[in-house]
Formats: C-alpha cells, sequence, structure tokens
C-alpha cells in the first residue's frame, strides 16, 4: 500500500541547500553573488542541483516581485530574461564559426579557418556566444566598467542558452582571472562574474585554478604583436589543474589572454582547454 501522506510530504520536501537559496531570494540576496565562504566552498565542490520545485518557486517569485523590464530600452521583459522582445531578437549570435578561435565564416558547420588548421595551439576549441556587436557591446561595457552586476547576469543567462548543448560531465569552468589589483579597483572580477551562474545553470564545477602574477597593461590598448607580448607569463595555476578545463572570458579579440592561460594550465596537467566566451571581436 502507498503511504499517499509520505509521498506528498517527499514531494513538498526541499532540501536543506535549496532552502537557503530560497531564503535569500525572499531576503533579496541573490544566491548568484555568494560570500567568501561560498566562493571558497565552489573552489572544491560541484554546484548544487535545485530541485524542479524549487526553481518553480523561485521563478514564481521573481515573477511575482521582480517582474522583469528590459535593461536596454526599459519596456516590459520576456520573463525569463531582463530583455524584451525586440531587444532579444537584435542580440547577434554568433552561430557560423571556426572552432578552433571562433572567428566569424560563412560556413554554418564545425570546421576550422585556415589558420587553426595550419597551427596547432593550446586550445581545443573556442566558442563565442556572440559577435562583439549592438547590443551585447553596450551589456559587456556596462557589466565591465560601469559595475552593472545585472548586466552581467543577463550576459550568463545567454551563455547557457547558448552552451548547454556543449556541457559535459568532465567539463570544470575556470574563470580568467584579472589581477588582484585590478579586482581591488572593480570591486568584482567579471569572468567570475559569468562563471557562477554558468555553473549553476549547466550543472557543471568551476573552481579559481588560476591567478594573474603581475599587472599587465590593458589589452584593449594594445596591436596583437604587443596583447601577446603583454600576458606571456602572466598566469599560474594555483589549483590542481582539471583534466578537462573550459575556460570562460567576457570578450575574445586576438586569443592572446585565452592562449597564455590555456598553457599554463596544460603544463599543469590538463589534457584538454576549451574556451567559452561571451563575445567575439570579428
Amino acid at each position: 500500500m502507498v503511504n499517499q501522506g509520505s509521498d506528498a510530504a517527499m514531494t513538498r520536501s526541499v532540501s536543506r541547500q535549496d532552502a537557503a537559496v530560497l531564503r535569500d531570494a525572499l531576503q533579496g540576496r541573490c544566491p548568484l553573488s555568494p560570500c567568501r565562504a561560498c566562493l571558497q566552498h565552489a573552489r572544491m565542490s560541484p554546484p548544487s542541483k535545485l530541485s524542479i520545485s524549487t526553481r518553480a518557486v523561485l521563478d514564481g517569485l521573481q515573477a511575482w516581485f521582480l517582474p522583469s523590464h528590459c535593461l536596454l530600452c526599459d519596456e516590459a521583459g520576456l520573463g525569463f530574461i531582463d530583455l524584451c522582445t525586440a531587444c532579444y531578437d537584435a542580440l547577434p549570435w554568433l552561430d557560423a564559426a571556426c572552432i578552433g578561435c571562433a572567428l566569424p565564416l560563412a560556413d554554418d558547420r564545425d570546421v576550422r579557418c585556415g589558420m587553426c588548421r595550419h597551427g596547432g595551439g593550446p586550445l581545443a576549441s573556442v566558442r563565442a556566444a556572440f559577435l562583439y556587436q549592438w547590443p551585447v557591446d553596450l551589456l559587456l561595457r556596462r557589466f565591465k566598467f560601469d559595475g552593472d552586476l545585472a548586466a552581467g547576469r543577463v550576459l550568463a543567462q545567454l551563455m547557457a542558452r547558448r552552451f548547454a548543448p556543449r556541457a559535459s560531465g568532465d567539463q570544470v569552468l575556470v574563470p580568467v582571472p584579472l589581477h588582484a589589483r585590478r579586482v581591488r579597483a572593480r570591486g568584482y572580477d567579471q569572468a567570475a562574474e559569468l562563471v557562477r551562474p554558468l555553473s549553476l545553470a549547466l550543472g557543471l564545477p568551476w573552481r579559481f585554478a588560476l591567478r594573474r602574477r603581475r599587472s599587465t597593461a590593458p589589452q584593449s590598448t594594445l596591436d596583437a604583436a604587443a596583447r601577446h607580448r603583454n600576458v606571456r607569463g602572466a598566469f599560474e595555476c594555483v589549483a590542481p589543474a582539471p583534466k578537462h578545463v573550459v575556460l570562460v572570458d567576457d570578450v575574445m579579440t586576438t586569443g592572446a589572454t585565452l592562449h597564455a592561460a590555456a598553457r599554463v594550465l596544460r603544463r599543469a596537467g590538463a589534457v584538454k582547454v576549451d574556451a567559452w566566451v561571451c563575445a567575439r571581436v570579428p
């Protein structure tokens, strides 16, 4: 005989960790911005997978108390993201690109450009969610330079939608870090702010495996050759390198930063290093 009361109690039950997330949501604290202790825990543990019922409760609470609005034009949002229909439809998704460097191509198959076919590198593949065009470029600038963490949350949600089909159980997400001096000045590391919601959405673990050993000039001020010199020897591995690493960063232009980080991880024992970026500069 089935104990219907017991089954109902199990259906209504929420794990202790899920309950903590729900409590934080009710108190107005974003569960995607954990404290220092949570960050330490995230270095060592896989993300918690919220139950379907808990996610439904959180989505319902957000829709009721915090209805979405478009971060670009302030119109009513789509509900699942803070963008309206028109702005969402204007997103410059990168559908056809080289799998080695994410350079836009006319062919939408998984192919490599001429340069990637003839020259190997430390990265097995590079995937970009978008071209660096409006409105993604505006959201990225607000996220990086204006302290607009809401824009970062939207970008991470969009990256999760694009990269979900490529997520596999052996991957570990690793953010490309800023130097500590720049983190103190900015107040946050944008790659880490992208990684945390990606980890939660895709069910993949993440860790701080890299440290930027020295402060470097902003890559945006340099030409291609200078970019490679600028980040040479800039990273070191500060945690055991996972076998399959997915580097996460906001923007890729020449790939110099990603290649420098990938070389360090490969030397530290990583067997395969991929890269996921929000936007690719064509």
